[in-house]
């Protein structure tokens, strides 16, 4: 479900860019390793509520418990289990998902720069190669002939300085697949011839008629080319641990060698004004009147340089508090997928105390009720986690309290849900409510009878 969502979103840049087929299934292979981090929860908690419901629903648990084993020694080995796979999963996190981002998105990048491969459509101006503009009216079903073309020619650099019209052409690929050659029959061409020394002069206008012309496309843009995967390194998403406690000290550092240069020079500019106000009478009074004795020309160009210091000063406060801004968010870019490293495991752990106790309560196996309470928890972590991530990024919650959240709210229910299960509680056993409720309406009546 998951590489399904991943395939209709980025549907528009697959189709039609005459991709190879290892060049897909190798984006498949790397999406479907992304969402590692999000399937393994939701495969821990599905797989502990399945695994302990079909023991309850066969009486195994209640035949251990008898025997004297709580519950809580039944879960140990599961629970040594769960902490090797999140473990690993910290591993996969730190070492390997920032190398399949990087090659990932490095991929999808080259995907989404690659032209489509070239499909003329009648009525539709056709821009994809480079320095032409091509429009038909109409194409044999075969797609080889075309009928009443218009093709503007920009290589000159100079508009469409040259236009071609033709009755009819043909489309024929060269043999080493590197050049597409239109030929064009009985057509027209209209170029206008610029001056050599001005390039913005016309100096003459040109028209002639042929019967047939070869044009040569180069087809080398349409070839699917790899970039350079140095150039994604920087990436937040593409480092490790190590890495991205490296880039949060850089900022912090860069961050106070900025602050402290703006307020050393926001100083010199703000409590020495009279440098800047260039004017040698101007010079406070024992009143505190920086303009007395000034003339009137000498006080308007004072209140002008005055003026011209303040919006500077407003300029360069916006500019540093952009600044400012940008750094905070980058900051807490690299901060969240520092902590993302942590919360996969911690998830790991949490999901399965609450999937293996619910298991127990539930008292359900197979594939029914477990994926559809596990489902509901699943998404309401999700939910959680999407939030407290996005808080996260907009600066209303510290990045080390927005990531924990979704865990810190589930750990409460967890711990819950095992106590209740130690105790053998009919949590989501609906006779047991029917009794309670059956039993208040028993003690009303029998109050009503009394009373009359």
């Amino acid at each position: 479900m998951l590489l399904m969502q991943f395939v209709w979103k980025y549907i528009d840049d697959l189709v039609g860019k005459g991709l190879e087929w290892y060049v897909i299934a190798q984006l498949m292979f790397y999406a479907a390793a992304t969402f590692i981090p999000l399937a393994l929860p939701l495969a821990i908690l599905i797989s502990s509520i399945m695994t302990f419901g079909n023991l309850a629903e066969h009486y195994e648990l209640a035949a251990l418990k008898s025997a004297g084993i709580s519950l809580q020694k039944i879960m140990q080995p599961l629970v040594f289990a769960t902490i090797g796979i999140s473990i690993t999963a910290f591993v996969f996190s730190n070492y390997m998902l920032p190398i399949v981002n990087l090659k990932m998105g490095s991929l999808l990048y080259d995907i989404r720069q690659s032209k489509p491969a070239l499909d003329l459509k009648p009525g539709i101006f056709y821009k994809d190669i480079d320095n032409y503009v091509i429009r038909i009216q109409d194409k044999s079903k075969d797609g080889k002939y075309l009928y009443n073309m218009m093709i503007y020619d920009h290589s000159s650099h100079r508009g469409a300085s040259k236009v071609i019209i033709a009755q009819k052409g043909q489309m024929q690929v060269s043999n080493d697949k590197k050049n597409l050659l239109l030929t064009l029959y009985n057509g027209k061409t209209y170029e206008e011839i610029f001056d050599d020394k001005s390039n913005s002069v016309r100096k003459s206008f040109l028209r002639s008629v042929f019967e047939k012309q070869v044009i040569r496309f180069d087809l080398s843009s349409f070839g699917f080319e790899r970039t350079n995967e140095e150039l994604f390194r920087d990436n937040y998403q593409m480092m490790n641990v190590k890495q991205l406690s490296q880039q949060v000290d850089t900022m912090r550092i860069i961050g106070n060698q900025r602050d402290k240069a703006f307020v050393e020079n926001f100083s010199a500019f703000v409590l020495h004004p009279n440098s800047k106000i260039g004017h040698s009478k101007f010079h406070p009074n024992s009143s505190g009147n920086y303009l007395k004795g000034l003339s009137k020309a000498e006080k308007e160009r004072v209140l002008e340089a005055a003026l011209g210091n303040a919006r500077n000063y407003k300029s360069q406060l916006t500019s540093v508090l952009d600044d400012l801004e940008h750094r905070r968010d980058k900051t807490n870019r690299y901060l969240i997928e520092w902590h993302k490293k942590f919360t996969l495991s911690f998830a790991c752990l949490v999901l399965f105390f609450v999937g293996a106790p619910l298991g127990a309560i539930i008292r359900k196996g197979g594939i029914g009720m477990p994926m559809v309470v596990s489902v509901l928890f699943f998404l309401f972590f999700h939910v959680m986690n999407i939030m407290g991530e996005k808080f996260s990024k907009e600066g209303v919650l510290p990045p080390y309290q927005g990531m924990w959240l979704a865990s810190m709210v589930l750990l409460p229910i967890g711990i819950f849900l095992t106590s209740k299960a130690t105790s053998d509680s009919a949590l989501f056993d609906i006779n047991s409510y029917l009794k309670v409720f059956q039993f208040f309406t028993r003690k009303t009546k029998h109050e009503n009878t009394a009373t009359v």
